[in-house]
């Protein structure tokens, strides 16, 4: 008698939650069934997030795992710990355009700061990295945002290459192990191409 009663509690449940499912199916996509298998295509998506981490993708240059992030719904705006940096701000600290594209066409979010206060453009404008700056700028990334020292990123770009090269040496030399590549003569003579970018 308890079985017969748990089984026909059960057969109603399951009953009432695929009406349920139905009927909220229905009421998002008017009703189409075509629509509706849709919808069944994205929420399977959203739960097949692939098994390396954003952040590891991004570092490594896996475009295809940043996309298949994307497409599963992955926060894109989830800071890394330690630094605060977001998947666009690693991927733009490290050179990575096709996925800071991917990431800024996704709705990454272009204003937000790491740790330092920087926001992606700082930090493009900060490496030089002229084609990523220009995406965030074409995207409306704020051009006067400050970060913790008080400068924009136009001004993160504009003192003297000899005043900040130890701090490029010292970036190249301890975060080379992990895939950062530095051009020191590159970014002396980017910094003014920068500069004038961000006026």
């Amino acid at each position: 008698m308890k079985t017969q009663k748990i089984n026909s509690l059960t057969t109603a449940l399951s009953i009432s939650l695929i009406v349920l499912l139905f009927t909220s199916a229905c009421a998002q996509s008017g009703g189409s069934a075509k629509n509706d298998s849709n919808k069944s295509a994205q929420v399977k998506a959203v739960v097949d997030a692939p098994e390396m981490d954003l952040q590891a993708a991004v570092m490594s240059g896996n475009v295809e795992v940043v996309k298949q992030h994307i497409k599963a719904g992955t926060d894109i705006d989830k800071k890394d710990q330690m630094s605060g940096s977001t998947p666009l701000i690693s991927a733009t600290t490290f050179g990575q355009k096709e996925i800071a594209k991917a990431l800024i066409d996704a709705g990454a979010d272009l204003n937000i700061k790491n740790n330092d206060g920087a926001t992606p453009l700082h930090v493009a404008a900060f490496f030089c990295r002229v084609e990523i700056a220009q995406m965030l700028i074409d995207a409306n990334a704020d051009k006067t945002a400050k970060n913790n020292f008080g400068a924009t990123p136009g001004e993160s770009v504009s003192g003297p290459y000899a005043d900040i090269k130890p701090i490029y040496e010292m970036l190249q030399q301890q975060l080379s192990p992990i895939g950062l590549q530095i051009d020191l003569n590159e970014i002396e003579k980017l910094r003014p191409v920068m500069a004038m970018m961000l006026q």
